[in-house]
């Protein structure tokens, strides 16, 4: 199964390097600046993907100049390239300026409009502007509107050159906070010029889920109840809360993971074949898929969607044990939940979804196990005591797929077995797999949205996930009774024992973390 050698046949490897853009991070002085963005524009620029002509602005509090800035950048990354690199290092940091200023200060947006009208007025045709919003997202609607009202935003009726804005989650903390957020950006902004990035959509393995399906004739025919049996999606960290006390105790684990990770990755393996590999097309199957998701009965919500919270084992310290946390707090840090989707393909098929904090190992896969042969001719081997086949797209920490089928072992006649047919992106492509903030960079650089959130995806996931949070509100963890109880979990382990009992009671059974 490994393409590589001689049996990687039919290469159609195609990358649009984009037209001059001049980045505009807002937020530069942070850490997603130091740790991802940077870093994913240079390794965009040592592989051509960055256009000459394209230029980069820092924007942020901290107080310093432009030859400050550079040399920070320079530190970073000198830790990080290969020697052949450096060269191109010093390049790039010579398209990288810095101005400061607070967020809420109009002066700040005026100097940031002198900063573009000079590094711009020269260029023909005038370039693009992306502007990338790495600041808490509180600061949306101070900066978004300051951005427009000093016209820096401000596009033409045919919408070149474009003016974009990448935004990070979270989209909102319920349904209401998203309608509201959504309704700020469009007083400015347009749909089209808003991108709503999802890293995870960036990693190759959750992108070739579409090409596995609608590029491959022998999945598209068994992808549906008929031949699937059930999926898993995990998404497990061996981490706590990394000194995010202060987010992770407003959002909690439902918020950070489900309305966004969670859900994209189970809208890309089960949604409909789009028209055309087209970003509103994609789009549209995935809120379709979506808009599919049976609600949650609230009145049974145990049997549905179990919620835990990591308790000290050892040297681990517990959730109420981290700093900033509330030392009574019933914020979750796992999430179990069953879903089930109410359209021809999946009518009957349970998608089991569980993400959690502190726990055994770092994992997110989607495994995908098909139903047992109905008959089995070879006796005296039941069909029910044969392994069902099972694929197995791993996302992280390393990226590739597995299948699992039955084959003969060696040695007697009916000696049966699993056989895994595997690769890892890492072996067969040499290195390491690119960075998922490149993707969605040079995507935005591009103006092509369909590896980005559209806000009508957004609504339908809150849709589906704010009611769960309004139950959890409303009945207290130690309530004898409660339908949605608080289940602690050691730190280190598989997550909470009822979380376990989310399966079994339709007989099946989670993969080990």
């Amino acid at each position: 199964m490994a393409p590589h050698g001689d049996y990687w046949h039919g290469n159609f490897c195609i990358e649009i390097s984009p037209i001059p853009n001049t980045i505009i991070i807002m937020g530069a002085s942070g850490d997603l600046t130091g740790r991802k963005l940077i870093p994913a524009l240079f390794s965009l620029y040592s592989r051509g993907l960055f256009h000459e002509k394209s230029q980069i602005i820092g924007c942020g509090r901290t107080v310093m100049n432009s030859e400050t800035f550079r040399n920070q950048l320079k530190e970073n990354l000198e830790n990080n390239i290969a020697a052949q690199q450096s060269s191109q290092l010093h390049d790039f940091l010579g398209k990288v300026s810095y101005l400061s200023g607070d967020y809420d200060d109009p002066a700040t947006y005026q100097q940031l409009g002198l900063e573009l009208e000079k590094l711009e007025k020269q260029q023909k045709p005038e370039p693009n502007r992306t502007f990338y919003l790495a600041t808490p997202t509180t600061l949306y609607p101070t900066i978004v509107p300051l951005l427009g009202e000093h016209s820096l935003t401000a596009e033409d009726y045919s919408g070149t050159p474009w003016r974009h804005v990448v935004l990070e989650k979270p989209f909102g903390y319920d349904l209401q906070s998203a309608e509201e957020l959504d309704r700020l950006l469009h007083q400015t902004l347009s749909e089209r010029q808003i991108y709503r990035i999802d890293h995870y959509l960036g990693k190759e393995t959750v992108q070739n889920i579409l090409m596995l399906r609608f590029a491959n004739i022998i999945f598209e025919p068994i992808w549906n109840r008929h031949y699937i049996d059930h999926v898993q999606i995990s998404v497990a960290e061996s981490i706590g809360i990394e000194n995010r006390a202060g987010y992770y105790e407003k959002a909690g684990l439902l918020r950070d993971m489900f309305q966004n990770h969670m859900l994209e990755m189970l809208s890309l393996m089960a949604m409909e074949m789009p028209g055309s590999f087209d970003a509103n097309a994609v789009r549209d199957e995935k809120l379709k898929l979506i808009r599919a998701i049976r609600p949650f009965p609230l009145n049974d919500l145990d049997k549905f969607i179990i919620r835990g919270q990591y308790t000290q084992d050892g040297d681990m310290s517990g959730y109420r044990d981290e700093s900033g946390v509330d030392p009574k707090s019933n914020t979750e840090t796992y999430v179990a939940a069953k879903l089930l989707i109410d359209n021809w393909r999946w009518r009957g098929v349970p998608f089991y979804l569980r993400s959690g904090k502190r726990l055994k190992r770092k994992l997110s896969e989607i495994a995908i196990k098909f139903k047992r042969v109905p008959h089995s001719i070879f006796a005296p081997i039941k069909s029910q005591d044969m392994a069902a086949d099972m694929l197995v797209l791993n996302v992280q920490p390393e990226e590739g797929m597995a299948l699992t089928v039955q084959a003969k072992k060696p040695g007697p006649k009916l000696c049966m077995g699993s056989l895994t047919l595997d690769f890892k992106y890492n072996e067969v492509f040499g290195g390491q797999t690119r960075d998922a903030y490149e993707r969605l960079l040079l995507d935005a650089m591009l103006g092509d949205q369909t590896l980005f959130i559209r806000s009508d995806v957004i609504a339908a996931s809150w849709q589906l996930f704010t009611p769960v949070l309004n139950a959890w509100q409303k009945f207290a963890a130690e309530v004898s009774g409660n339908p949605c109880p608080l289940h602690h979990y050691p730190s280190g382990t598989q997550g909470p024992k009822a979380a376990e009992e989310l399966l079994k009671q339709d007989n099946f059974s989670w993969r080990k973390i």
